[in-house]
């Protein structure tokens, strides 16, 4: 069968989709974060992804309606599956059932059962029945506030001498979140967030947050204008060589994931304050042509220097952080200016699509000195285009990728996904990224945390023995052909990582994996006139059960391993064990989960990352690092239908050291804690 299970471990059965919606939308978050690179921010914005499956939740989507685009959402379809489902509508017209996907080839009862809470078939109303009086009485709204703080006092909070570095708002937390839907067919959004030590009401956030987000989306306005975005948008075409908005799934278990699924126009939902386009956008289809021009005008923080009539950029901050006399200073000084588009064109399979991308700034951007950097952008703007294209035949997909900065390099990504038989399946790709690469949005499978300078190739395989098995495997070879950060010459390396799981169909796991990274680095050594590279090995080895005791009560248990080594230099290791519970009572109402974790790790380079269940749309996804203990709790009370309030404590404990933290966020004493509070009201 074609694709049989792909990224079923991507949706681990046991999630109970019909009778806990409330749990899912946790549940959700953690699958996907697991997905995603282990160098994640711990303060990187999943609600891009948990949102819209959260929404598809309450408001499933229409089979009959579904583009490849909305299908897209539906991040646990494989590209084949959602082709397979888009050929047969075509072919047979439209669904009369759900019941019809056992038809489609690819689409076993597993596979309908996943997707089931989040499709439908209805007949959709258009927008030329819109009136203002049904727009009043037909939308629907969420309000959401969150506010939390670290317990401890900080170093940054504490200083009084106005001419040190300091913190210059309080530790205090705020984020609201407003949505407004009216059948899909209009939708409005508000974000508004102030980060701990950021000024509120006073200093350059005279207006209050420090970062406000909103847009307005109408959908289906007619035949041929598919959608508008005005405010805050994302752009995410072919294999993201161009242009690829938000956050980005990188090499894991889903292996699947290496083939990217560009949605094209995408409104921007998240709290994470860059990487997105602020102005306006549109979705036209034209016959077999979809065509998405946009433009946008967004101010960043960055370092700013007048010479005259001259202005130079030699910093770009995008870390959304505005606490420090510095970082205040930086504040809106780089004026961003992006215009462009994307024409796409559809043939029963086949899928091609040209992208082009101007970039410009108030300034000239201004490189490095140091060698590594020879080949970083310099200029006042960046010209791309890109060429992307995929294709099914029988049990095969292809895809691809092709980009050209002008004036500097190309790059290129291109794969491969068949099944070879119904219980194989298989990914094989090869990406070619120059050194002189140019860009700004680019974000495409790599090893390095930017698209330019690398040569990889990457393959994966699973396979089902069973239904209640699945055996992952990927090896990813990569070259860098030109110097990096602390690599003062071409290096190379190895990723390979294997997993099995056992599954109790709604019922638990036993989860095994290991890895294996290998990395080179400059040596250490005092006395060395060359540049020398050392081999740097990281071996990580990760056990995990999970059960269900009854409707009630579900345990899960984790050990994990990680064993470090550089060649003549160091050697480490680290790991960590915890245990946490889950609890569903009085009618679903109030809901609990807690974690005990105990983690001893010998430095930084044997640190350890692990997802934590947090409040609704709040992703944590910490370092453990050190030695000691961490504990939190989660509680959840539904007091009405139309009201949720969320709590969270969490706890670190140090037993290795008297202080917490560094620099600003330094803490006297060797425990940190924090709290959030959350309400949502949807009416």
């Amino acid at each position: 069968m074609v694709f049989k299970k792909l990224v079923y471990c991507l949706v681990l059965l046991s999630i109970s989709f019909q009778s806990f919606a409330q749990q899912e939308e946790i549940e959700i978050e953690e699958l996907l974060i697991e997905q995603l690179n282990e160098e994640l921010g711990e303060n990187d914005d999943l609600s891009e992804f948990t949102e819209k499956l959260a929404y598809y939740m309450r408001h499933p989507l229409d089979l009959n309606k579904a583009d490849r685009a909305d299908l897209d959402h539906l991040i646990f379809l494989s590209p084949q599956q959602i082709e397979n489902l888009l050929v047969h509508r075509n072919i047979s017209g439209n669904f009369i059932s759900i019941r019809e996907l056992q038809g489609i080839s690819g689409f076993d009862l597993q596979t309908i059962q996943r997707i089931q809470p989040f499709v439908t078939v209805r007949d959709v109303t258009s927008l030329d029945e819109f009136s203002f009086h049904k727009l009043i009485d037909a939308s629907e709204h969420t309000l959401m506030m969150r506010y939390g703080r670290v317990i401890e006092s900080q170093a940054g909070y504490l200083i009084q001498d106005s001419s040190r570095s300091r913190y210059f708002g309080n530790p205090d937390r705020y984020a609201v979140r407003y949505r407004m839907n009216f059948e899909n067919k209009i939708r409005v959004a508000l974000n508004m967030e102030k980060d701990a030590g950021e000024p509120f009401f006073k200093e350059k956030q005279k207006y209050g947050f420090d970062f406000y987000s909103g847009h307005i989306v109408l959908n289906d306005i007619s035949r041929n204008i598919k959608q508008v975005v005005v405010g805050d948008y994302g752009l995410q075409f072919g294999q993201g060589l161009v242009a690829w908005n938000g956050l980005s799934f990188g090499k894991g278990t889903w292996i699947g994931s290496a083939a990217r699924q560009g949605v094209g126009l995408k409104p921007y939902s998240a709290m994470n304050e860059s990487n997105f386009q602020r102005g306006i956008s549109a979705k036209l289809v034209v016959s077999d042509f979809e065509i998405t021009p946009f433009v946008s005008y967004h101010s960043l923080s960055g370092n700013l220097i007048e010479n005259g009539a001259d202005k130079f950029i030699t910093t770009i901050n995008y870390s959304g952080l505005h606490r420090t006399p510095t970082e205040l200073a930086y504040r809106d000084a780089i004026k961003q200016f992006v215009a462009g588009m994307n024409v796409t064109y559809h043939f029963k399979r086949f899928k091609a699509g040209v992208t082009y991308l101007h970039t410009s700034f108030n300034g000239q951007v201004t490189a490095g000195n140091t060698m590594r950097e020879q080949f970083d952008f310099e200029g006042k703007s960046l010209d791309q285009t890109g060429v992307h294209y995929h294709y099914t035949y029988r049990n095969m997909y292809m895809y691809g990728e092709t980009a050209y900065s002008f004036g500097g390099g190309f790059a290129t990504n291109n794969g491969i996904i068949a099944s070879l038989h119904p219980k194989v399946s298989t990914i094989v790709n090869y990406r070619n990224y120059q050194r002189n690469y140019h860009h700004f949005f680019a974000q495409s499978l790599s090893e390095a945390s930017q698209v330019g300078n690398e040569e990889g190739l990457y393959g994966g395989i699973i396979y089902h023995p069973s239904r209640a098995i699945e055996w992952v495997n990927y090896v990813d070879v990569f070259r860098f052909p030109w110097l990096r950060f602390r690599v003062d010459a071409p290096s190379s390396g190895t990723d390979f990582l294997s997993q099995v799981t056992y599954n109790w169909y709604k019922k638990g796991k036993v989860l095994l994996r290991y890895r294996h990274r290998l990395k080179q680095e400059n040596l250490n050594l005092a006395d060395r006139n060359e540049s020398l590279l050392a081999d740097i090995i990281r071996n990580q080895i990760r056990a995990e059960f999970q059960y269900k005791l009854n409707q009630r009560w579900t345990v899960r248990t984790r050990a994990e391993v990680a064993l470090y080594e550089k060649e003549r230099d160091e050697k480490s290791s680290g790991w960590i064990v915890y245990q946490d519970v889950l609890w569903r009572g009085w009618s679903n109402r109030l809901n609990a989960n807690m974690r005990f974790a105990y983690f001893h790790t010998a430095s930084y380079n044997s640190r350890i990352y692990a997802y934590e269940n947090d409040v609704l749309y709040a992703s944590s996804f910490p370092m453990y690092y050190g030695k000691g203990i961490r504990t939190y709790l989660n509680l959840r009370w539904r007091m009405t239908k139309d009201l949720d309030i969320w709590g969270r404590y969490a706890l670190t404990k140090y037993t290795d050291r008297e202080t917490v933290g560094s620099g600003l966020d330094l803490i006297e004493g060797n425990q940190k804690s924090d709290f959030k509070v959350q309400v949502r009201w949807q009416w």
